[in-house]
């Protein structure tokens, strides 16, 4: 037997399905409070020391967290091309900005300090925190508009024809699914500064995180009582789930309500956006009663919860044509071979526990709170 039929061709699918949510969350989760703080920067930070008390949180982590975004990037590529193609061709302009702030950071970090003059180090914030809010809401936006169906086609010969515009994108559920994500961000964010700093910076962190959390709920869930009213996809065809990868062998059709059918047909996935419901009020009660650990892992598994309803809607849809219906890319008609799911699957269990050791490792060693008197004294490496 050749080695990669070890594991059939739809269990490969559904893993990697899986593996990419994971994936993604693992981002939303380590760089997301890096992107909340930066966010925060002017709201819980005043002084320069109280500045560079919160940039001295995020500096020494922040590269490391961003390794599950080019890992996320990098398992759509080889796992699912189709939907890499389509999604980073048709939110071209999106992705570019959310990749522009991405790659003003590091040189925020780097130069912020490099000169005594408050007007250089104020404009350095100014990019840290666009840095934050920028990739935020775009990242909301993008999701927003997946659930709702992307305007894309199929040729015959699997050419893709995206027929939408980056002003399009800009519409009423996508911008709430865009507040959705910078409220989730936010209130991690503040948990991470809560849990590494100190004074008055942890007090100012404090209060925006407990209003970022109950807004997280009420946004959460004014997005699902939205999304109950829009029109979900369904197939309507038989599901091959171990056959060619071309999503023109299947129909499929708008249907009101087929979003939630998922949680209809398992009442235990309503679980999921429970979680997501439920933890940021968790959160906002670890703030509350300054109970560091227990706010920032509500907040982080409340992220998680968001994320993860998305995928328990969706699925086995991962990029829905509102053109054509069905176009529409699925789990089992848009993913790369049996082989190379095999082969990304042996080195994903290789390296992504390496990733995990390194990085749990290097929080280990920086554990502990910033202290201001060593970045004032210039003691350390600090930013």
């Amino acid at each position: 037997m050749i080695l990669h039929e070890l594991i059939s061709y739809d269990i490969l699918r559904l893993l990697w399905w899986g593996l990419l949510g994971v994936l993604l969350i693992a981002f939303a989760v380590t760089d997301g409070f890096d992107l909340g703080a930066a966010a925060l920067l002017p709201l819980a930070a005043r002084t320069d020391v109280e500045r560079r008390v919160v940039i001295n949180s995020l500096g020494p982590v922040w590269e490391g967290n961003q390794v599950w975004l080019i890992l996320g990037g990098g398992a759509i590529f080889a796992a699912w091309p189709q939907l890499y193609a389509v999604s980073f061709s048709g939110f071209y302009l999106a992705m570019f900005a959310a990749l522009v702030a991405l790659i003003l950071r590091p040189v925020a970090f780097k130069f912020r300090s490099k000169r005594e003059e408050p007007a250089w180090r104020a404009r350095w914030d100014a990019v840290l925190c666009m840095a934050g809010v920028v990739p935020a809401l775009i990242f909301g936006v993008a999701l927003g508009n997946v659930l709702q169906g992307v305007p894309f086609r199929l040729a015959p010969d699997m050419r893709i024809y995206y027929e939408g515009t980056f002003f399009g994108l800009l519409n009423p559920f996508a911008l709430l699914a865009g507040l959705v994500s910078l409220c989730m961000l936010l209130m991690h964010g503040a948990s991470w500064l809560v849990f590494k700093t100190e004074g008055d910076v942890a007090a100012r962190a404090r209060r925006f995180g407990m209003v970022a959390a109950v807004a997280t709920t009420v946004l959460f869930a004014a997005a699902g009582v939205w999304l109950a009213a829009l029109n979900g996809y369904r197939i309507t065809s038989e599901i091959n789930t171990t056959g060619p990868s071309n999503p023109l062998f299947k129909t499929a059709a708008l249907q009101a309500g087929a979003w939630f059918a998922n949680y209809q047909a398992r009442p235990v996935l309503w679980a999921v956006p429970a979680i997501g419901l439920l933890m940021p009020l968790l959160a906002a009660l670890g703030l509350w009663l300054r109970r560091e650990w227990l706010a920032l892992l509500s907040s982080g598994l409340g992220i998680a919860g968001i994320i993860a309803s998305v995928g328990a809607s969706m699925f086995p849809f991962i990029l829905p044509s509102s053109l054509n219906p069905q176009h529409s890319l699925t789990v089992w008609d848009s993913s790369s071979s049996h082989v190379t799911l095999f082969i990304m699957l042996v080195c994903a269990l290789i390296f992504v526990p390496l990733i995990v050791a390194y990085t749990s490792w290097v929080y280990s060693v920086l554990r502990g709170k910033v202290d201001p008197m060593a970045i004032i004294e210039g003691r350390g490496h600090s930013y």
